[in-house]
């Protein structure tokens, strides 16, 4: 029998391969998981992701979090259009090439405000990255 929970994690599939040639696939992200309310989508950062100190370059790691916050306010209200009004970035320590795992949360809505919070984190679990994002529902 199928839930809504399927059906949800279906639609984020055929989201994530309709946004292939958009900055989603540019970046190279990848649907991980939906569970709990938390999404998860994945990047494998690559030299191109990285700065000239072999660092993630923070433009990545602060798309990430944006894209990860604004598919939670979307699953929030999957009816209507949500874009990114405010996003604040703390970047806690340095990611390197590999696998990166971004998880996001909603945190709060009203009418027309859904503020989001996520991570991310390197394959071993390293915090490297956080923030909080505010989306208008227009």
């Amino acid at each position: 029998m199928d839930d809504g929970h399927d059906r949800i994690i279906r639609k984020l599939q055929q989201l994530a391969a309709a946004a292939e040639p958009t900055f989603w696939g540019f970046l190279g992200c990848e649907f991980v998981d939906l569970k709990d309310g938390v999404i998860t989508i994945a990047l494998e950062a690559k030299p191109h992701h990285l700065n000239p100190i072999g660092m993630v370059h923070g433009g990545v790691t602060s798309s990430l979090l944006d894209t990860a916050m604004g598919i939670i306010a979307m699953i929030a209200r999957p009816e209507e259009k949500v874009v990114t009004t405010n996003l604040n970035v703390h970047f806690v320590s340095p990611l390197y090439a590999g696998r990166l795992l971004v998880t996001a949360e909603l945190v709060h809505q009203s009418r027309k405000m859904i503020t989001a919070q996520g991570r991310v984190e390197d394959s071993e679990g390293n915090l490297g990255t956080m923030g909080t994002g505010t989306f208008r529902v227009i």
